[in-house]
């Protein structure tokens, strides 16, 4: 009997650490053939991919026209690749745009090969109609927030929820290791920001944020900056922070920013993942974003969700303040972030409120890399569990 084999497609750095973790998974269950495309995460689990994903990972109008040839040859050649390699099972991660042309190149090429979404497209958001579309792409779609499912099963989709890897705790953090490494004494305030892990992201919010980071510095000189940088992103913002008025210390391994999570006394974010790793890790956040200007107007036509925030979405209210388009500034920053940095009281009350947040989130699942594991290996056929020996 042949092995199994399992594509993974992920176009930017959240998929990459998704296909990562149920890669490991998978292989932990199965004697199974990893083929895919992915970034330097997925490549350590094993999955070589045949090109640089980095260059995809864009967000904007302006910016996908820029790329949307290389994003269709990218499409094209990964329809190839799986044409090549013949894999059982696709596992398309995240990335709506590229993966639905991925997903159309390999019906095209490989009609037989049982297509997964993993991770929907935020049609609670915004564009409701893309859960018909991904309902006529791909077979099965594996969601990680328990209130997508209702939208695409009405489309006709089987669709599972299997939880956010996200909030399973990650490697162990250690917040005085932190502060030692910053020069903070017990009693110094820590702000941490986290401007993306997007070029287009960090280029609209680094100005906001260094402005917010420089007014609370000027009335609190005990105050410590630490800036969390993406890989993806780290040369360029690394040289931008450096001219920060500022002092600012900047963490860019994982043992590093999981270090300076713990040791936040509030935190700056970009819209994102890492909103959730803030409150993960006990620190109040603030949430900024920026879209440029085409996209905004578009954006502003289309959202029908009053937050960008999911733990404000599961929870109904805004936990974490939200700063979005014009309202992201440095002084609004400034000032919501304020009180969380001077008032133990206040930052209490936003902390708690994040928690039982992200109770709701996980909706009752206990590792969400195990489930989706399981549901991929469900549309193997003829899947075999490894043996006790590991061989």
């Amino acid at each position: 009997m042949s092995r199994p084999c399992v594509m993974l497609v992920a176009a930017e750095p959240s998929g990459d650490a998704l296909g990562a973790a149920l890669a490991e998974a998978l292989r932990a269950r199965l004697d199974v053939r990893l083929v895919g495309v992915g970034g330097p995460l997925m490549a350590r689990q094993g999955v070589e991919s045949p090109f640089d994903i980095a260059p995809l990972a864009v967000l904007g109008i302006f910016d996908a026209l820029a790329v949307y040839p290389m994003v269709r040859r990218r499409a094209r050649e990964t329809g190839a690749l799986a044409a090549r390699e013949k894999p059982d099972v696709a596992v398309l991660i995240d990335s709506w745009g590229f993966n639905l042309r991925v997903a159309h190149a390999i019906r095209r090429a490989s009609p037989e090969v049982r297509l997964i979404k993993y991770v929907a497209p935020q049609v609670w958001a915004t564009r409701p109609g893309r859960a018909r579309t991904l309902a006529h792409a791909v077979d099965r779609l594996l969601t990680i927030h328990s209130f997508d499912a209702p939208w695409f099963e009405a489309a006709g989709l089987k669709t599972t929820f299997v939880g956010n890897p996200v909030l399973i705790a990650g490697g162990a953090a250690n917040s005085q290791r932190c502060r030692q490494l910053i020069g903070a004494e017990a009693s110094d305030p820590i702000l941490v920001i986290a401007p993306g892990s997007r070029h287009g992201e960090v280029s609209r919010l680094l100005g906001p944020f260094e402005e917010a980071a420089r007014l609370l510095a000027a009335d609190r000189p005990r105050l410590k900056i630490v800036a969390t940088v993406a890989p993806s992103v780290a040369e360029g913002v690394i040289a931008r922070l450096r001219t920060w008025p500022m002092a600012t210390h900047i963490a860019t391994t994982d043992e590093e920013r999981r270090d300076a999570m713990a040791a936040a006394t509030a935190a700056l974010a970009c819209s994102g993942t890492v909103t959730t790793q803030f409150a993960l890790a006990g620190a109040p956040v603030v949430v900024a974003y920026r879209l440029d200007g085409p996209t905004a107007v578009i954006a502003r036509l289309l959202l029908h969700s009053r937050y960008i925030t999911l733990m404000n979405v599961a929870a109904g209210r805004e936990i974490a303040p939200e700063f979005v388009q014009g309202l992201c500034t440095g002084p609004r920053l400034a000032t919501a972030l304020a009180p969380l940095i001077d008032d133990p009281k206040t930052r209490e009350r936003q902390t708690s409120a994040q928690f039982r947040a992200l109770e709701i989130m996980r909706g009752g699942v206990v590792d969400p890399v195990d489930a989706a594991a399981e549901a991929v290996i469900a549309e193997l056929p003829n899947s075999q569990p490894r043996d006790s020996s590991g061989v």
